[in-house]
């Protein structure tokens, strides 16, 4: 109980810092994305298994547009990337958002990375108990 709780503070304290200092470039990035991607939105979220399976929808920055063809599909991912969201994945800036994942409690500053809930047959029980994660 005490190694969890003292995790989530330390998590909580670090991330609620770290907002605080990244905020005035977090704004500007938002903005960049916000003209590059002609209207289609700043956030992408998708749903990744957490603790014991629980999903939960991980925040990224958006990098690429929703253009689509005149049949109305989307455009292949390499000509809907944006120039801005090139540089954004380049550096991993588009990974910043999940810090108000973390503040939220639904992922943790230090732990595995969410896998997408497909692959959550694939664990086996022994990889399930060390990732948390429980097999559908």
């Amino acid at each position: 109980m005490y190694k969890k709780l003292f995790k989530r503070v330390t998590d909580f304290c670090v991330i609620f810092i770290a907002l605080g200092v990244l905020f005035a470039p977090l704004l500007i990035i938002t903005l960049w994305l916000y003209f590059a991607n002609k209207g289609a939105g700043v956030f992408f979220m998708q749903e990744r298994p957490g603790k014991n399976g629980k999903i939960f929808k991980v925040i990224k920055f958006k990098t690429m547009t929703d253009e689509r063809d005149v049949d109305g599909n989307l455009l292949p991912d390499a000509q809907r990337l944006t120039k801005v969201g090139r540089f954004v994945r380049s550096t991993s800036i588009d990974e910043l958002p999940q810090l108000i994942n973390v503040l939220k409690g639904d992922m943790a500053l230090i732990g595995p990375r969410p896998l997408l809930p497909q692959y959550l047959p694939l664990y086996s029980k022994e990889q399930a108990r060390r990732h948390e994660v429980r097999p559908g």
